[in-house]
């Protein structure tokens, strides 16, 4: 007896310890690491880093046309066939040697090879544009004004992430909460049928609906299935939008402080801070210096030209010869074509101006819902607080009717259950308010 008392006790113990080990084993993350962990693991917010390191590099290889370019070239040709000059005989005179001898300059044909077989040719030139200065100014704010486009993208990105992550949070840790209450419910359908039973089997009751009573264990059954599925849910859409490398964690619950929002004149004062809005800011601002930009193509290219060339073989050119000069270039078509183009750009100048007002306006209609749904949820917390508030008292008092004979359990436990139901509700209306509270942030730019 002793021997087995024992080996029951060995089991028990190395039980309890497994299950201190797998919960050891089982990591804890709060709001905050998963927020953190998301937005450091998000592929499109890396995509659009690497976009605003793209479109940097544009601005820093489009400030190298603002300078002047250099051209080499060099040419080596060898010439099967070279010119010749012949210089006929007398042509040039007669020197007369004396009255009776006269010699012809030249006194026979010459000829005159011109040029070498072996041809070299080296040079270099430097244009320096002047009038193009302006519309290379313009093409550099337009570089930049993407760059800034991309940035405020990747902020309206890492807030729909945080967004994200706060409600798949809350919305887990809520249905933990009802899985608690649906629990509690559970027991107290199997306490009532337990009662019910020993009833019949002491002959003190027989008409009794069991089935019934079978019927809403299988119903709070179900209840916590389809509680047990949602969270599980939630937490896989966590790790996909985290990329956690856990697929079994738990939560940390983080203490509610209830957080001073101010008047919603204030926020939507601020709404010019919502990416959205600054987003098709820029996008107007971009229109117009693509106006700008179709108004300086009609400026003809003018510049500077200088640059030295160095050439062997060719006789009648000079070896060493430095120039300098000036380039004119002009294509009548662009005075034709730019207006089209002039008309396009407006048309997108407009098109951004219309689009701003029609994000003010539905920036304006979120704020004021957010805001709403803070102050519903604020209320929802007073009344299910009092509420939690007497269901507790009721419990205390039940739980003193136990002690003292006068109730059977399921009063107790059905007491227990609308607590935990009342504590649900109390942190669902907390919770309910936080992510307002976040989103009302979020809609002027704010994590």
């Amino acid at each position: 007896m002793k021997s087995f008392v024992k080996n029951i006790t060995l089991m028990a113990l190395a039980l309890s310890l497994k299950g201190q080990y797998a919960t050891a084993q089982t990591p804890t993350y709060s709001l905050q690491q998963l927020k953190e962990t998301a937005l450091k693991s998000n592929h499109i917010l890396s995509v659009k880093q690497w976009q605003i390191a793209e479109r940097e590099a544009k601005i820093k290889e489009d400030e190298t046309k603002r300078y002047p370019t250099a051209t080499v070239n060099g040419n080596y040709q060898y010439n099967f066939n070279l010119a010749n000059i012949t210089i006929p005989a007398g042509s040039i005179g007669v020197l007369p040697v004396s009255a009776t001898v006269q010699v012809p300059l030249p006194n026979e044909d010459k000829n005159i090879q011109i040029g070498n077989k072996n041809l070299y040719n080296l040079g270099v030139t430097a244009y320096q544009p002047i009038s193009q200065q302006i519309k290379i100014k313009t093409g550099l704010e337009v570089n930049r004004m993407d760059v800034a486009i991309t940035e405020k993208e990747k902020q309206k990105i890492a807030l729909q992430i945080t967004q994200g992550v706060e409600q798949l949070y809350y919305g887990t840790l809520i249905a933990q909460k009802q899985l608690e209450e649906a629990e509690a419910k559970l027991a107290v359908a199997k306490a009532k049928l337990g009662d019910v039973e020993t009833a019949i089997a002491a002959g003190k009751t027989i008409d009794v609906n069991q089935a019934g009573l079978l019927a809403n264990i299988a119903d709070e059954e179900q209840n916590i299935l389809k509680l047990s599925i949602q969270a599980q849910n939630y937490k896989s859409d966590l790790v996909k939008l985290t990329g956690i490398a856990d697929e079994d964690f738990n939560l940390q619950e983080s203490s509610f402080a209830m957080e001073q929002v101010a008047g919603i004149e204030n926020f939507k004062n601020a709404s010019s801070s919502n990416p959205d809005i600054q987003i098709a800011s820029l996008t107007k601002e971009k229109a117009q210096l693509g106006i700008k930009a179709a108004q300086q193509s009609t400026l003809p290219d003018f510049g500077f030209v200088t640059g030295y060339t160095y050439q062997s073989g060719n006789p009648i050119l000079p070896n060493h010869n430095p120039f300098v000069g000036l380039n004119l270039k002009w294509n009548v078509q662009d005075l034709f074509s730019n207006k089209h183009l002039l008309k396009q750009r407006e048309a997108q100048a407009k098109q951004a101006e219309e689009n701003i007002l029609n994000l003010q306006q539905q920036v304006t209609s979120d704020i004021e819902k957010a805001y709403r749904k803070v102050n519903q949820s604020k209320s929802l917390i007073a009344v299910a607080q009092r509420v939690l508030d007497y269901r507790t008292k009721e419990l205390k008092v039940q739980e003193d009717k136990q002690v003292a004979g006068l109730n059977v359990k399921t009063d107790t436990l059905n007491t227990k259950a609308l607590v935990a139901k009342a504590n649900a509700d109390v942190y669902a209306a907390q919770l309910a308010y936080t992510l307002a509270v976040s989103e009302l942030k979020s809609l002027i730019g704010n994590q």
